[in-house]
This record gives structure tokens, sequence and C-alpha cells, in this order.
């Protein structure tokens, strides 16, 4: 059994439902501070640190990651790979030593109590739809914030990023994580009506104590460049809310809107004038749709 790190907050008193929060890329925990208050009212809120995050013991401490227990390495094969790009022999290196997005997956359910109603944002809604795929009779619901089947363009799926604005993070990743994240909370935050407010607010939740390192957001990148789980969403029978920004700039509306078409149990809420982080745009209507959820 693999497990996550997590943080425990809320009613531990018998009353009130599970609820697991997963970050996305880059960030951390710290991104669900505003609403923690709100959501430990009626929950009992696991907070979840993907592998790579959380203190520096936590990310040090490579043995409690998914699928790097003592028989992870003889599983594992790293040779040599042929570089397609200037980054595909350093993301491969980094890979190595680190756990697969299935892996992660699968840990969510291993870290937390079944019955468990499971939120993700952004990459985190990801993870949390593999999860229900992988253990279906795990978690009671889903909420997806920010959320798309793939991030990246294909012929057939428009609604999504280019290759190229991952190879422009992969890049500037190698050179300055910090100043990299920086950019980052800019980017997903614009469009945003409180555009100022959240970046001061998510700014102030990254400090050098808290940063992943280079080797965790390469693969992270390398997660959001490969993932495809349109063709798994079938298997997902769990209720569903979904959660995004009218003017999201990195996972667009219109994927959302195609998951609530695809995923037969699923209701989407809009925000308006909100971009990647509505939480953070209006978090007492975010807690609310929760509880009434």
């Amino acid at each position: 059994m693999s497990t996550l790190n997590v943080e425990r907050v809320g009613h531990f008193s018998g009353h009130g439902s599970d609820l697991a929060l997963i970050h996305g890329w880059g960030i951390g925990k710290a991104v669900w501070q505003p609403v923690i208050e709100d959501l430990a009212r009626r929950f009992r809120v696991h907070l979840l640190d993907l592998p790579g995050y959380g203190t520096p013991e936590q990310r040090m401490d490579k043995r409690s990651w998914p699928g790097q227990g003592p028989q992870a390495h003889e599983q594992t094969a790293c040779g040599d790979v042929e570089s397609s790009s200037p980054f595909d022999a350093l993301t491969h290196l980094y890979s190595c030593d680190m756990p697969s997005f299935i892996d992660t997956a699968a840990a969510l359910a291993d870290t937390l109590p079944k019955g468990c109603i499971l939120c993700g944002w952004s990459l985190g809604s990801q993870l949390a739809m593999q999860a229900a795929v992988l253990r279906p009779d795990h978690f009671s619901r889903l909420i997806l914030v920010a959320s798309t089947p793939r991030f990246t363009q294909a012929d057939d799926w428009p609604h999504a990023q280019t290759p190229a604005l991952l190879d422009a993070f992969e890049a500037a990743v190698g050179e300055d994580p910090g100043t990299t994240l920086k950019r980052f909370i800019a980017l997903l935050n614009q469009g945003d009506t409180q555009a100022r407010a959240n970046v001061r607010t998510l700014a102030h939740g990254l400090s050098d104590s808290k940063l992943p390192d280079a080797a965790t957001l390469i693969q992270g990148l390398g997660w959001l460049r490969d993932v495809d789980l349109r063709q798994q969403l079938a298997a997902i029978a769990l209720p569903t809310l979904l959660i995004h920004g009218e003017n999201d700039p990195l996972m667009p509306l219109p994927a959302a809107q195609w998951l609530k078409e695809q995923l037969p149990h699923a209701q989407l809420e809009i925000f308006a004038g909100a971009a990647h982080a509505p939480f953070l745009n209006d978090p007492e209507r975010f807690a609310r749709l929760f509880g009434d959820f």
C-alpha cells in the first residue's frame, strides 16, 4: 500500500463527511487556504500533498511516495532515452526516481477513507478522475475544479493548450523554478475580475521552504503533456460537480462543458468573471456549493 502525506482539519466528532482536496501543479495545498475555514465547519477535510510537495522533510523522504517502496526500483526500467527535444533526457532522468500518474492516483484511495468526497483542482482534478476509474467503489462523489480530460491540443481536441506552452514552462523550470511559478500564478489569473488580489494570495503561499523542486515540476508537466482521460470517463458513475471559471485561460470552459455531457451524473457551475481559480474569485459561493452538493 502506498500513501500520500495528508493534513486533516475540521469535524472529527463523528459528524460530517470526509472531503479530500487535491492541489494542482506548482503551488501545493496552500492554494486551498482561502476556503479551508468554511469547508472545515461542515466536513472532515483531508489536505493532500502530492509527491514532491509539502515540507522539505516530506519532499526528501521518497520512501513514502507512491510506487517508491523497496520493490519499486526492481520493477522500473530506466535506461537510456533518445531525446526528441532538449528536455526529454532531463525529464526521463527525473521520472525514473518519481511516482507515475497511475501510482499517484491509486495512492489517493490508499490514503483516504472509504466514502470520501474527492475534490481536485486543475492537474489534481485529473488525478481525481483517474482515482475514480481505478477504485470506483471507494469514493462517494467527485468535485472537479478547473478540470479537463486532456490538457494538450490534438486533432480531435481543440479545447486545450499547445505543446509549445509546456515546452516553454519546462525550459523555464530548468533554469529558475521560483520565477517560473510566479509567472504561472500570473498566467492562471488572466481574465479574472479579482486577478490582482488572487495573485497576492497565491504569491503569499509560496516560500522557499514550500517550493517543489525542478524534478517535481517537470514530472507534473509531463503528466499534463501525456494524460488523456477521454476514453476512461464512461467508467465514472459517481455524482460529479464541475466548477469552472468563465474565463479560464488554461482549461478552457468548453472542456468542462464537454465533461458535463460525457459524465453520466454531472452538473456544471460556472463562475462568471473567474479564471483558473474560481475558489479565489468567490470563496463563499465555492464553499456553499460544496455544502449543497
